[in-house]
């Protein structure tokens, strides 16, 4: 009896020895743990899939096999520090997320430096909550020095790296188990990363930036060889289907001759659009000017990354933006066969304005590669007025007027409005627009930035018309973004009376006005078609009698398409809607779930692959080849 006592007398001071020597393992362990599952639920949208608790349980033991490799003092110091490392990322993911609507990615962070001037965008998005994550921080760093101080013994070295090679193979083990189960369900989601918010519900924050930096380091690596010959010729192959002629032909040739007008406004929703806040009108000017256009109700924005790089990109060439971070920058060496050189083969002047720095976004490179003649940027005009981010919306437009007054016709004019820019604080000053019970709230800020822009926008429309440039020009004008990111959706479905949140709701906003006149305000009238900033080139092109070679949209005139797709993956079909951070499908009509069909997942393998041909394109520059071999 008395040995069975000391037997479990034995044992329990041997566990009781193992936790007290491990306590610092435990501890980093169960907190990191919380951050994770915390972040997680923050971007699930309501959706998470609870078997994520095992990667970020494996990745959790990843970081700490390596612990085991030093000595016990030292093995704290480095869990001390690698939790600061995880929690400043978190953070930033959190405020990434709320912004872009994406998980940050290498490439992304690569482009971080073309987000200067936008510090007020990122820091409206910081959260007193976020603090959250740095609380167990200062607790446990005095924690951690007495815990030091009381360290006196230590494994030998063999003995640690058995413990780290245990550790390490459980972890390594479950996530092998995690990974195969996703390549299986998504056969491509690993690799093409096409819907970053789904693959973290799946893997965990962790385990997403492992792959994420492991494919940045493979693509950059493939992408300095050279494609396979036949995948080469399925992209281009591709290309000739997509842009082979339709059998009808409307408004084919009617701009030819015209100048071109493109006005891409700053976060410009179409929520905005013909709706009223205390009794008043938001966008008056362009409420009248939908009656005077042919007017696209269900125009989708695709941005990703570059935001509004990315639809300055889709608007100009139909090529969706790259995969991660910015195209602007990331392929700005490439060759593009472009709206403006396209026109410019006409014969026609061609220039983009806008009131920023010219080096933001990188614009001042890649409208050179867009074959632009001229780019006025900040430095081209008198900066009288300031608002926000540069030169206000209301001196941008007169002082652009002017100076298209005196463009060579026929001419390409492509104009980016700014004021309205996120985070919509500068215009509180600027007029008197009363917002009511929305005053001091998110959404109430954003209302008179744009009943702002609306205003300027009248004005340069009504003097376009006055002046007669409108008798022989085409003018296409639309928004370029979301303006009411998804951690304000509340806000947005309060305004709208939604009594339903879900991801069917939230992609019933992703829509942005484009307003397209002719001469004589001819062909007014609204078009519900299902539609996106990857067709207004192709259409344009039609319009003005150009040729279509690399185009991955389709004319919004003639066929019958209505595809959509999102760089997340999501799509539209015309018929259904496919939100890919759940793989949830949704009738369009009636906002009913419904079952994926055989058809359905055909549709879904295509578009993915569509997605990669793009990339492919840009990330070994194949216009240029392509053209060469003409």
């Amino acid at each position: 009896m008395r040995f069975i006592h000391v037997k479990n007398r034995r044992m329990f001071d041997g566990l009781f020895n193992l936790l007290a020597n491990n306590i610092d393992v435990i501890l980093f362990f169960s907190i990191v743990y919380v951050k994770l599952i915390s972040y997680e639920k923050s971007i699930s949208s309501g959706y998470m899939d609870k078997s994520v608790i095992f990667p970020i349980a494996a990745s959790i033991l990843i970081l700490i096999s390596f612990s085991f490799l030093f000595k016990e003092k030292n093995r704290t110091s480095f869990l001390y520090i690698v939790d600061i490392v995880l929690s400043a990322i978190l953070v930033a993911d959190l405020m990434y997320y709320r912004y872009f609507k994406d998980i940050t990615t290498v490439a992304a962070i690569r482009n971080a430096k073309l987000l200067q001037g936008v510090s007020s965008s990122v820091g409206s998005v910081a959260s007193a909550k976020d603090l959250y994550y740095f609380l167990d921080l200062f607790i446990l760093l005095p924690l951690g020095r007495i815990y030091k101080k009381r360290r006196k013994n230590s494994k030998p070295l063999p003995k640690r790296i058995l413990s780290f090679l245990i550790i390490f193979a459980l972890g390594i083990g479950i996530n092998a188990g995690v990974f195969y189960r996703v390549s299986k369900e998504q056969p491509t989601l690993l690799t093409a990363m096409s819907n970053r918010i789904y693959l973290t519900n799946m893997i965990g924050n962790i385990d997403f930036h492992l792959v994420d930096s492991y494919n940045y380091i493979n693509n950059a690596v493939k992408n300095s060889k050279d494609l396979p010959e036949e995948r080469v010729k399925d992209i281009k192959a591709f290309l000739q289907k997509n842009n082979s002629s339709t059998e009808e032909s409307n408004f084919k040739g009617i701009g030819e001759g015209k100048n071109l007008i493109v006005i891409q406004v700053e976060a410009l929703q179409g929520f905005v659009i013909n709706q009223k806040v205390n009794g008043q009108e938001i966008t008056p000017n362009l409420n009248k000017w939908v009656n005077k256009c042919m007017y696209f109700d269900n125009y989708y924005y695709q941005v990703a990354g570059g935001n509004t790089s990315d639809a300055e990109l889709m608007s100009n060439n139909s090529l969706y933006p790259a995969q991660s971070g910015a195209a602007y920058y990331t392929y700005s060496g490439n060759k593009y066969d472009s709206l403006a050189a396209a026109l410019k083969d006409k014969n026609y002047y061609t220039a983009a304005l806008h009131g920023n720095s010219e080096g933001f976004w990188n614009r001042n490179v890649m409208y050179k590669a867009q074959s632009f003649d001229d780019f006025f940027g900040e430095h081209s005009f008198n900066v009288d007025e300031k608002i926000g981010l540069g030169l206000s919306d209301k001196s941008f437009l007169n002082q652009s007027l002017e100076k298209m007054k005196n463009f060579k016709q026929p001419y390409y004019s492509f104009l980016v409005t700014l004021t309205s820019h996120f985070p919509y604080e500068a215009v509180d000053k600027y007029g008197d627009f009363n917002v009511g019970e929305y005053e001091g709230t998110f959404i109430g800020k954003y209302l008179k930035a744009i009943h702002y822009t609306d205003a300027q926008l009248g004005k340069f429309l009504d003097n376009l018309e006055k002046d007669g440039i409108m008798q022989n020009s085409i003018i296409a004008l639309y928004g370029d973004h979301f303006a009411i990111p998804k951690d304000n959706a509340q806000q947005l479905f309060k305004f709208e009376n939604e009594s339903s949140s879900d991801d069917y709701t939230w992609f019933k906003y992703q829509k942005v006005p484009l307003l397209l006149h002719f001469p004589n305000d001819e062909y007014a009238g609204v078009n519900h078609r299902y539609t996106c900033q990857m067709d207004l080139y192709p259409t344009l092109a039609n319009m003005y009698n150009l040729p279509k070679n690399y185009m991955f949209g389709k004319d919004m005139l003639n066929g019958n398409s209505q595809k959509v797709i999102f760089r997340n993956g999501s799509f539209i079909d015309g018929q259904n809607l496919y939100v890919s951070w759940s793989n949830t499908y949704y009738d369009l009509k009636s906002g009913t779930k419904v079952n994926e069909t055989e058809k359905l997942k055909k549709e879904k393998d295509e578009y993915t692959k569509e997605l990669q041909y793009s990339d492919d394109l840009q990330n070994h520059n194949l216009i240029s080849e392509f053209s060469q071999k003409k």
